[in-house]
């Protein structure tokens, strides 16, 4: 009778649980992939454009949770971000000013089709989610 090593699947299984533990945490915590859909950010950002977004980009926040639990950048005007608007929804839109140590001025590229601060006010810093590092 043979027997059978079950020690290369057993380890080749863990190896793909670390992977998939690592890039779920990387998701969650520090970067982001995302598709911009709308025409609220033309002609900077194109709808079905692949952005690549910073989420320790201006501090460490919890998941799920509003604010951060370290913060050591505030957000600069023409910085694009993702936030969450004042209705819950995702957005991405530019800096225009900042307003105070806490709110800023969200604005899209195109005005005329733009649902942003113009419509529902000023946003909280810590409503922001990541800022865009990359557009593909």
């Amino acid at each position: 009778m043979r027997s059978k090593s079950v020690g290369g699947n057993v380890n080749t299984g863990r190896a793909i649980i670390g992977a998939f533990v690592t890039a779920l945490a990387l998701k969650i915590f520090i970067i982001d992939i995302m598709l911009a859909e709308g025409q609220s950010m033309f002609p900077s950002i194109k709808p079905g454009t692949v952005l690549l977004v910073c989420k320790t980009y201006y501090g460490i926040r919890l998941p799920g949770s509003t604010g951060y639990l370290v913060q050591w950048k505030a957000p600069k005007e023409g910085d694009i971000v993702v936030f969450y608007t004042p209705y819950g929804d995702i957005a991405v839109k530019r800096c225009g000013k900042i307003l105070s140590e806490e709110d800023f001025f969200a604005e899209g590229d195109n005005s005329a089709h733009s649902f942003d601060s113009r419509n529902y006010g000023p946003v909280s810093r810590r409503n922001i989610i990541g800022k865009v590092l990359g557009i593909k």
